[in-house]
C-alpha cells in the first residue's frame, strides 16, 4: 500500500509511456505468447506434472512475466515496460486479489457445524442455497461455506459424485452471475466501468433458466440413487452420528460480509473525482479507500473469528496463495493482448474479430457467447472475459447501452461455461480437492468433461438460442 500512497511523489519521475498508450495495430501477435504460455501452464502442468506444479507454480508464473517484460523493455524502453507493469498491478490485479482474498478470509471464518442427512430434498435445498449465496459472497466463498456440510450430510451414501459435480456446476459457477461479487470475470467488468447491478438485470433470466434446469435434473438424479436398495440401507448407517448439534460458528463474519458488499457498492456510487497519478496510472480515491478498508475487514475477520470455526473448516492459505501468484502473471502478460484487441480489425487478431462480427462489422452475440464460453472452459474465465470485453470495444458505457446484448453474452459465456472443466474457474479445483480429501472418488479431468458434455452443453445450446 505504500506504493499507492506515495504515488504523487513517484509520478514526477520520467517513466515513458505505458502499454495502454501504444498503438495496438503496430504490435505483433507474438507478444501474446507469454499470456498463452501462462494459461497453458495452468491447464497442462497439473495434469502431466502435478508434483512439479505444486512446488513451483509461483516460479513458473514469474518466469512467464519476465519472458514478457524483458523483451518488451528492450523493444519499447524500460519506462514503457515499467508503466505497463504498474498499470496491470494497480488498475486491475490489486483490486481483484484484495476482494477475492477478503471474501475467502471472511467466508472461511463461517463454519456450519453439525450433521444433516442427505436426502434428495435436503441436497437440492443446499445447492439452491449455495446458488443464491454465490452472487452475494462469491463463488469461492459460497463453495467453501457449504461443501463440507454437504459432504457430511452425504457421508452415509454410496453415490456422492453427482452431488459434488452439480455443486460445482451451480454454486461454484452459475450462481455467481448476478453481481461483481459473484465471479471474478464480473468484478473485472466492474473495475472497467460496468455498473454494479447491470449484471443483476441482464443475466437474471438466463441464470434462473440454467439453475432451475440444473436443480430439477439434480433432484431427479439424486432421487433415483436415493431409492436404490444400497442407499436405503446406508441411510441407517451414518458414520458420523455423534457430531455436535446443527449450528454456525463465526457469526461475526456475516457482519463483515455485509461490510464487503457495502464497500464495493460505495466504490461504484461515490465519485469524488480525486485521482493519484502513480507512474502514469490513475488510482481513484474511492478505489483506494475500498481496497484499504477491505484489507481491514480481512484482518478483523482473522482477529474476531473463533479459532474453532477456522479449524472446523480446515482453513489454510494455499488456495488463495496459488490464485494470487498465477493471476499476477496473467494480468501482466495480458497487457499487450488487450492493446492488440482494442485495435480491432487493424490489429493482429483481426481473424478473431471476423469470427464474432458480421459483414457490416456488427457483433454477433451468439458467437461472443460461445467463443467466450468455450475459451473459459479451458482457460481461466476471468482473463477470457477481459479479452472479449476489449474485443467488443472495451468501453463500458457503450457496452452497457447500445452493446448490452453483446456484453450480456460475454458475461454469460464466461460465468456459466467456467463449469465445463476443472480449470475453468478457481473454485472448481478447490471443491474437487476437498471432496477427495473426504474420500469421494471424483472423476478425472476427461471424465468431468464427459459430465459437462452430457449435462451442461445441451442446456447452453438452448440458452444461447433462447437468449442470445
Amino acid at each position: 500500500m505504500r506504493r499507492l500512497l506515495s504515488g504523487g511523489a513517484l509520478a514526477a519521475l520520467p517513466i515513458g509511456a505505458s502499454a495502454a498508450t501504444l498503438d495496438g495495430a503496430t504490435l505483433s501477435a507474438l507478444w501474446s505468447i507469454p499470456f498463452a504460455g501462462i494459461l497453458l501452464s495452468i491447464a497442462v502442468f497439473p495434469l502431466v506434472a502435478p508434483a512439479f506444479w505444486h512446488h513451483h507454480f509461483g516460479k513458473v508464473s514469474a518466469a512467464w512475466a519476465v519472458v514478457f517484460l524483458v523483451p518488451f523493455a528492450l523493444a519499447f524502453g524500460a519506462g514503457t515496460a515499467f508503466g505497463a507493469f504498474v498499470h496491470a498491478m494497480l488498475e486491475e490485479y490489486l483490486p481483484f486479489i484484495i476482494l477475492l482474498a477478503t471474501l475467502y478470509t471472511v467466508a472461511g471464518g463461517i463454519c456450519v457445524r453439525g450433521n444433516l442427512h442427505g436426502s434428495p430434498r435436503l441436497n437440492t435445498g443446499l445447492l439452491a442455497l449455495g446458488t443464491a449465496l454465490a452472487s452475494i459472497m462469491g463463488t469461492t466463498g459460497a463453495a467453501m461455506l457449504l461443501i463440507r456440510p454437504l459432504l457430511r450430510a452425504n457421508d452415509n451414501r454410496k453415490h456422492v459424485v453427482h452431488v459434488v459435480v452439480f455443486f460445482i456446476f451451480l454454486v461454484a459457477n452459475a450462481g455467481g452471475s448476478l453481481s461483481p461479487l459473484g465471479d471474478p470475470p464480473l468484478f473485472l467488468g466492474f473495475l472497467n466501468g460496468v455498473s454494479f447491478f447491470w449484471t443483476t438485470v441482464h443475466l437474471a433470466l438466463p441464470m434462473l433458466f440454467i439453475c432451475a434446469v440444473l436443480l430439477a435434473l439434480f433432484y431427479a438424479l439424486d432421487s433415483y440413487y436415493f431409492r436404490m436398495k444400497e442407499e436405503a440401507r446406508a441411510a441407517f448407517l451414518d458414520p458420523t452420528p455423534d457430531t455436535p448439534p446443527l449450528g454456525i460458528d463465526g457469526k461475526v463474519n456475516f457482519v463483515l460480509l455485509a461490510a464487503v458488499i457495502g464497500l464495493v457498492l460505495m466504490s461504484g456510487i461515490w465519485k469524488p473525482g480525486i485521482q493519484f497519478d502513480v507512474f502514469g496510472t490513475h488510482v481513484a480515491l474511492q478505489n483506494l479507500v475500498r481496497d484499504v478498508l477491505l484489507v481491514a475487514v480481512a484482518l478483523a475477520s482473522l482477529v474476531l473469528t473463533p479459532k474453532s470455526a477456522r479449524a472446523g473448516n480446515a482453513f489454510n492459505w494455499a488456495p488463495i496463495e496459488e490464485v494470487a501468484k498465477l493471476f499476477a502473471a496473467i494480468f501482466i502478460t495480458i497487457a499487450p493482448v488487450i492493446t492488440i484487441l482494442r485495435a480491432g480489425e487493424a490489429g493482429a487478431f483481426a481473424g478473431i474479430v471476423h469470427l464474432v462480427t458480421d459483414a457490416e462489422g456488427k457483433p454477433i452475440d451468439i458467437a461472443y457467447f460461445w467463443a467466450t464460453g468455450l475459451l473459459s472452459s479451458f482457460l481461466d474465465n476471468a482473463p477470457t472475459y477481459l479479452v472479449f470485453f476489449n474485443l467488443a470495444g472495451g468501453d463500458a458505457q457503450t457496452l452497457m447501452t447500445t452493446g448490452a446484448s453483446t456484453l450480456a453474452a460475454i458475461s454469460a459465456g464466461a460465468v456459466f461455461m467456467g463449469a465445463n472443466s476443472y480449470i475453468g474457474n478457481a473454485p472448481n479445483f478447490m471443491v474437487k480437492a476437498i471432496a477427495e480429501s473426504r474420500g469421494v472418488r471424483m472423476p478425472g479431468f476427461f471424465a468431468y468433461l464427459g459430465w459437462a458434455a452430457v449435462v451442461l452443453l445441451p442446456i447452453f445450446i438452448v440458452t444461447g438460442w433462447f437468449f442470445f
